[in-house]
């Protein structure tokens, strides 16, 4: 069984690394817990592993009264769907998610249902049902809030679409670190360069860039992100991220133009950039954590969703 010290990382003075163990696999999805007046934990995971991160916090000396808040970057199982169960063991958390998501945590019926057609099989041996929030557990925010973490600490919440139209990310503006969810892309191990996260059914092109410039104007110190940890050099990291973006896209949009199908497209994908993977022969979990999240069908699918849309006038031109 996995000790749940394990599943712990010190990152900085007031920071610290929760691997939340996903699918059982270690660095596939992080939280990360900020230790200021009022406690607070950016992402948690999945309900299938929540146990983890519950373990994890009570190891490193939180009570159950001792969370101030959990923000969750999107609705997104692998972020949230632990939401319900840890506020239930933390009662006197609040739960901060976009005004656009919210309801989806109160009631998680429609969430549950469509998580179920998306993953298939995988929902319930990786996912599990997401357990509703209280709704007076539940914080609704929008663009520029503030969220008060006591002794002068804050954190700006940003609505940062383009992944999903409900991501949120948080800006720390003394320390310059942005926890960005999904919405600069992914860097699991064994990945030499941040693959871009295109899922349906709400990836918007434009959106996503728009979110990117908006990081680069913030100039981030760190970026954090959930798949996985830091990013220590972030303009950088920034040029990469929009620029692998605009690779995918394009390629996408090629394969696309000669033929309108989804296997078309993620073959076309797989194989443009197949050099992007290189995983550690000597890490076992390397090929199954790659497999799990390494979204080529994903991200074909929403990109081919977007460029329909686009098409009928239903979402903005990413060159505009």
């Amino acid at each position: 069984m996995q000790d749940e010290h394990d599943a712990v990382e010190p990152l900085a003075t007031d920071l610290t690394g929760i691997d939340t163990r996903t699918a059982g696999l270690a660095q596939v999805t992080a939280g990360y817990l900020l230790r200021a007046p009022r406690p607070t934990l950016f992402e948690c995971g999945p309900a299938k592993s929540i146990d983890t991160v519950i373990a994890a916090l009570h190891a490193l000396g939180f009570d159950p009264d001792d969370l101030a808040y959990l923000v969750v970057s999107h609705i997104h199982l692998d972020h949230a769907g632990g939401a319900g169960d840890l506020a239930r063991a933390f009662p006197n958390a609040t739960v901060v998610v976009s005004d656009l998501g919210a309801a989806h945590l109160v009631d998680p019926t429609k969430l549950n249902a469509s998580a179920r057609r998306v993953y298939g099989s995988l929902h319930d041996r990786v996912y599990g049902d997401c357990t509703p929030v209280q709704q007076e557990q539940v914080r609704a925010v929008t663009d520029g809030e503030v969220l008060d973490l006591g002794g002068g600490r804050r954190l700006e919440l940003l609505h940062t679409p383009g992944h999903a139209k409900h991501h949120i990310s948080a800006f720390d503006p003394d320390s310059g670190w942005l926890f960005a969810g999904d919405s600069v892309g992914v860097k699991l191990p064994g990945m030499r360069v941040i693959r871009p996260a295109t899922p349906p059914p709400d990836f918007d092109l434009a959106l996503a860039r728009r979110t990117l410039d908006r990081y680069q104007s913030l100039e981030p110190s760190t970026l954090w992100l959930a798949h996985y940890g830091p990013l220590r050099e972030p303009m950088a990291a920034l040029d990469e991220a929009l620029e692998r973006l605009a690779a995918w896209a394009e390629t996408a949009e090629r394969a696309w133009a000669e033929h309108d199908e989804l296997d078309h497209v993620a073959e076309t994908l797989a194989q443009r950039f197949a050099d992007d993977i290189a995983p550690d022969v000597d890490d076992p979990e390397a090929t199954e954590r790659l497999e799990l999240l390494n979204g080529v069908e994903s991200n074909a699918a929403g990109l081919l969703r977007y460029f329909r849309l686009r098409e009928e006038g239903r979402v903005a031109d990413d060159s505009s």
